[in-house]
């Protein structure tokens, strides 16, 4: 395209985040940036603007709430922003067992994770449809190929976001428009450090966490070519195989140890 593009990226204030508008600024694409914390968002922005001369708008919004997408479409569409490149990666993480999670969070994860998702998706692809161009990118996990006790609802929420991503790319082939699930493993963020303060069990091996802006980087690669599936780090590939090719019953007894070690029983 000769004019430049347009990305909306929720849960931009830190993080996946915040590292993959680095990754689109870098690029020339404008930015609009969503997230809760508004002064954060102000600061990434000015950031981002001064450093890479591009357009960023900020729009501060819980989109756990039922009517966030809807308001932020209209919002947009009032001062004639269009997206070109929806980047689906606000979301919550809650560690522990099930039962005692309390409904609050549960819902939150629900909420975020999955209405949220679904809600932008609904009010933006339409327009890249008519216009017959456009790319989303959503944020999963490793943790939807296989199901992770101490983070049952985590791992089921992110199961939707790579399930509903695989059916999507098949009903948009053809039209312009691609879509990519990337699906890191524990990454070096916010998030995953106040899981672990919260829930004074969650143990990963340093080895094992990723970097923030390698996992970005391969993402925004992969949005860009239209790939389905990206997966960062050879050792999340060849986890995903594992779980893909082993016997359920046999994942989830390893998961199931997996999970009380890192819980700390």
């Amino acid at each position: 395209m000769s004019q430049p593009q347009t990305a909306l990226i929720s849960g931009a204030s830190s993080g996946i985040g915040e590292a993959l508008a680095k990754e689109f600024a870098q690029a020339g694409t404008d930015l609009v940036l969503v997230a809760r914390t508004e002064p954060k968002l102000r600061q990434l922005a000015d950031q981002l603007a001064g450093d890479h001369g591009v357009n960023v708008w900020v729009e501060p919004l819980d989109l756990a709430r039922r009517s966030a997408a809807g308001s932020l479409f209209s919002r947009l569409g009032e001062q004639g922003i269009d997206i070109d490149i929806l980047v689906n990666n606000a979301g919550v993480l809650e560690h522990g067992p099930f039962v005692g999670m309390g409904s609050a969070n549960l819902q939150r994860m629900i909420d975020l994770n999955i209405s949220g998702l679904t809600g932008l998706l609904e009010r933006f692809l339409p327009a890249m449809l008519e216009r017959g161009y456009g790319k989303v990118l959503n944020v999963a996990s490793i943790a939807a190929f296989q199901p992770v006790p101490s983070l049952a609802t985590y791992a089921a929420t992110k199961a939707y976001v790579l399930s509903l991503t695989e059916s999507l790319s098949e009903e948009l082939r053809g039209s312009g428009v691609t879509i990519t699930a990337l699906c890191p493993g524990v990454t070096d963020t916010n998030m995953v450090s106040t899981a672990q303060q919260k829930s004074g069990g969650l143990k990963v091996p340093g080895f094992l966490i990723g970097n923030v802006d390698a996992v970005a980087r391969q993402g925004y690669q992969a949005c860009m070519k239209g790939e389905v599936i990206c997966v960062p780090g050879t050792l999340n590939q060849a986890a995903t195989l594992t779980s893909s090719s082993a016997p359920k019953w046999l994942t989830r007894r390893f998961s199931g140890l997996l999970g009380r070690w890192t819980s700390g029983d």
